[in-house]
């Protein structure tokens, strides 16, 4: 990239759900970097103090905009091995796959993620952008509010007692920071070494060893061969804005054809006198999202019939309906924007809290558990296939206005991410700050919380009195909780003005922080991705 000279400030903002994290991106823009280094250095930073939602050994999928105005997505979702055989699964766990274990373990696809999001327009060296999550993991960091509370729920029990795990949380659960030797120096690897390393080098091949020896079919091609998938956003005009997001295999669908629905049955706020009319039409999308969405690779997704079917249409009830295991953790969300016209959502996850619950005690690296997002129905389009990626909520989302950047979303959330990010959205869409969208109460259909069903709403507590009336008149089983639960979603948002002022915020459901800084670039010497 060119040198860029001048004395005009560089506006750098972002928004992460840890302080920490928040604190490299700051630094990563101080030093020169664009929004694509913030991200990374704040997304690394989160793999060390955030582990029950992210780690080295998880997926990511990101929206970036460059200064031309062009918005691509990097879908940096992995793929089963190619040894990957459903029937062999069906014998093993019978009809659904587990949700721990190697058997849910997919190849990692998140550092080749960065490395793709790093050609788009990087000024800082790789090894910069890992350097404070290196010493995040060699120091020491207090454990955060999120990971205390997941470290103590019962859904966690299963991880309490398996030696690899114990290693690095047991000292946790006696009032230790958390420290992580082996990933500090896995970090150091990847910093001198680059990101190859992880696909192909050393680290690739410890990984390996390490899954196959609790019986992973994941071979060294199947890291070596992966590569991101670069595509074009799906998206939908919505009331003067152009609201982008991430196509299939992930759910983004679903909150294009909420906003469709939104515009066209005339509804104003998502959460008012037509919140039930909203809920039934998510509640309508999480069913398309189970039968119809999968790996466009692979099977047929038709995204526009996904958004467009008619916005009046509804899933019946369920006549008796079940509690399901509720992934509990998941997933960051950051979202970042500069001033030369770089932004950022990204979204990195390793699924359940503590993914497969494998901590190599060699590399330190947790490995998720997307895998355990295939059927093993062989009728399903998203049925368990070789070198396949699962369905995926993650889903990064931005919106412009006539080709500028106007809001980057980013939300932690399973599959209640549509639903949260669509009424952040209208909030804001409606005059409210992003601080203010992102405090207000929310409502989400579906499996969000413990003991909950596909037909069940959970709802914040101080939720309008009109839309809690609808949801009651919808059908859906209405389950009420606190306000500001962890489960309704971690949200972060940069929003810019037409004046080109920015303002940032985090959810204070998390333990993250919104800021903008300005940084003199008197001499700023732009260095190529190396």
């Amino acid at each position: 990239m060119p040198t860029t000279n001048g004395s005009a400030p560089f506006t750098g903002a972002i928004a992460t759900p840890h302080v920490l994290a928040t604190e490299a991106a700051t630094a990563a823009f101080r030093d020169g970097g664009t929004a694509i280094d913030a991200a990374i250095a704040a997304a690394a930073v989160l793999t060390v103090v955030y582990p029950h939602n992210v780690a080295l050994g998880g997926d990511l999928i990101a929206l970036v905009r460059t200064p031309d105005g062009a918005v691509v997505c990097v879908n940096a979702s992995g793929w089963a091995g190619a040894g990957a055989d459903v029937e062999t699964m069906r014998a093993r766990h019978g009809a659904e796959l587990p949700v721990r274990g190697a058997d849910t373990v997919t190849v990692p696809g998140g550092v080749r993620g960065w490395d793709m999001l790093r050609s788009f327009g990087s000024r800082l060296p790789w090894a910069r952008l890992l350097g404070a999550a290196e010493r995040a993991a060699a120091v020491g960091v207090p454990v955060s509010e999120s990971l205390r509370r997941h470290l103590a729920d019962p859904e966690n029990d299963d991880l309490h007692g398996i030696p690899d795990f114990d290693s690095v949380f047991g000292p946790l659960l006696r009032g230790e920071p958390l420290r992580q030797p082996a990933l500090a120096a896995t970090l150091r690897t990847l910093a001198d070494a680059g990101p190859d390393e992880f696909y192909t080098g050393g680290l690739a091949a410890r990984s390996v060893q390490y899954l196959r020896s609790h019986g992973s079919v994941l071979d060294a091609a199947d890291f070596a061969d992966f590569r991101p998938e670069v595509t074009e956003p799906i998206s939908l005009d919505f009331r003067g804005l152009t609201v982008l997001t991430s196509p299939p295999n992930t759910h983004g669908f679903m909150m294009l054809r909420a906003l469709n629905a939104i515009d066209r049955l005339g509804i104003e706020s998502p959460l008012g006198a037509g919140a039930g009319t909203v809920m039934r039409v998510f509640h309508h999308g999480n069913r398309l999202r189970s039968t119809l969405l999968a790996d466009p690779r692979m099977a047929a997704v038709d995204v526009s019939a996904l958004v467009y079917d008619s916005p009046r249409a509804a899933a019946p009830l369920a006549e008796t309906a079940q509690a399901v295991r509720v992934p509990r953790g998941d997933t960051v969300g950051i979202a970042a924007a500069d001033g030369d016209g770089f932004a950022v959502s990204l979204i990195q996850s390793v699924y359940h809290a503590f993914g497969s619950g494998l901590v190599d005690p060699q590399s330190g690296i947790l490995f998720h558990d997307r895998g355990t997002s295939f059927s093993l129905n062989p009728r399903s389009p998203n049925v368990l296939g070789a070198r396949k990626r699962p369905l995926h909520t993650l889903m990064p989302v931005m919106t412009t206005r006539d080709g500028a950047i106007r809001h980057v979303l980013a939300t932690m959330g399973g599959q209640g991410q549509p639903q949260i990010l669509t009424q952040v959205l209208l909030r804001m869409v409606a005059g409210a700050t992003p601080a203010d969208a992102i405090a207000a109460p929310r409502a989400v259909v579906g499996p969000q919380e413990a003991g909950c069903t596909d037909d069940s709403v959970v709802v914040e507590t101080g939720i309008d009195t009109a839309a809690m009336s609808s949801l009651v008149a919808s059908g859906l089983g209405v389950v009420e909780v606190p306000r500001h639960t962890e489960g309704l979603g971690q949200a972060n948002v940069v929003a810019v003005g037409r004046d080109g002022q920015m303002s940032a915020a985090s959810d204070p459901r998390a333990d993250g922080s919104g800021v903008v800084a300005q940084y003199p670039r008197h001499r700023r010497v732009a260095q190529a991705a190396t």
